[in-house]
């Protein structure tokens, strides 16, 4: 079973989203934060289990999509995930901005 790992971006995205969704409702920015966990916990059994980020079209590069947002990840050796951004599926990714840590 491999192991998940965040970036300070992948874990700062998140925040600032269900800040931004609690400011209309604290249940519904709740519901958020519980679906992109469970959706992150699942990749340490099914780390390919997302698609491959079309905009990279790099095996290693994948996607899992949980409402609006993509959770965009790294599988790396031994079945480890590196947890790069989540980001809203409404803009464009620009992949310059994405931190891949260490």
């Amino acid at each position: 079973m491999g192991e998940v790992r965040w970036t300070p971006q992948a874990a700062d995205d998140p925040e600032a989203i269900w800040h931004f969704i609690a400011r209309d409702s604290a249940e519904m920015a709740a519901i958020f934060a519980d679906r992109v966990l469970r959706a992150t916990d699942r990749l340490t059994k099914y780390p390919r289990s997302g698609r491959v980020v079309p905009e990279l079209r790099i095996e290693n590069f994948r996607e899992l999509i949980v409402g609006s947002y993509r959770v965009i990840y790294r599988v790396l050796r031994d079945d480890d995930v590196q947890l790069l951004t989540v980001h809203h599926g409404a803009r464009p990714l620009d992949t310059a901005e994405i931190e891949f840590g260490s």
